[in-house]
């Protein structure tokens, strides 16, 4: 219903791992179900290629048509073949494209942008970053998700596991905006990794950014210009005020 097996197809027309010539249309379709497989995984609770070798199942062969779903073997190896044919690039602008229009974006739209850092275990070493879950420095790689205001994930990009916020939310944004472009200043909610006063001078011209002061930038009350009412933001069961909020301004060292 939202045509997203029709952008799967557009990615495999596009930028396809080869096929020989006198089978295209069988392999082509093979392709298809390998990537309704993994796209649906996860509506069976697999959620790595690897758990397909315990699979036995009904539910993935049926959403991947197919009388029986693929195994391990055949999920890696497509992969493998798509990653070496650039499809990965192909995959992020055509699945953008396709999340914003189901959502029906425009200029009001107020985004959030946000970091994840997931281990990875490989033989190849690779730039470590800190995982925010357990507190631990392990190798890993960066992801920046791209979300709206209802929680719609749009675009996702993966970088290197030293990764600064402040380097994936240009590059996630800008990549965005080739897809949906934008007449007014957007507006983006970010992690505090972004309260820089350099990032911020820097990217303000473009974006109304809204994040989250440091703790360590600021002592009390007296750290706020204008400051205003405050008004009632969370109350407990029985009705009783524990957050407050107001607007203030708070001036930002370059």
């Amino acid at each position: 219903a939202s045509g997203l097996l029709g952008v799967l197809s557009k990615i495999l027309v596009t930028n396809s791992p080869e096929r020989p010539a006198n089978k295209g249309r069988t392999a082509l379709d093979s392709q298809q179900q390998l990537l309704q497989t993994l796209l649906f995984m996860p509506a069976v609770q697999v959620y790595r290629s690897y758990d397909l070798r315990s699979y036995s199942g009904d539910g993935l062969a049926l959403l991947s048509e197919r009388s029986r779903a693929f195994g391990y073997v055949h999920s890696e190896r497509f992969l493998s073949q798509l990653a070496r044919s650039g499809a990965s690039e192909t995959s992020t602008d055509q699945l953008s494209a396709w999340s914003s229009d189901l959502w029906h974006h425009n200029e009001d739209t107020v985004y959030y942008v946000d970091g994840h850092h997931k281990p990875v275990h490989s033989g190849v070493r690779l730039p470590r970053g800190l995982i925010g879950r357990t507190g631990k420095i392990l190798e890993c790689r960066a992801l920046t998700l791209l979300h709206d205001e209802q929680g719609h994930p749009l675009m996702v990009m993966t970088g290197r596991g030293d990764q600064h916020l402040t380097v994936g939310l240009p590059a996630i944004v800008k990549r965005f905006e080739k897809q949906r472009p934008s007449p007014s200043t957007q507006q983006i909610v970010v992690d505090r990794e972004c309260m820089s006063g350099a990032f911020l001078q820097e990217w303000s011209q473009n974006y109304v950014l809204i994040t989250i002061l440091k703790s360590n930038q600021y002592q009390g009350l007296a750290s706020f210009d204008e400051l205003g009412e405050f008004m009632p933001l969370e109350t407990n069961a029985v009705g009783e005020v524990v957050k407050e909020v107001a607007s203030a301004k708070f001036n930002l060292p370059v």
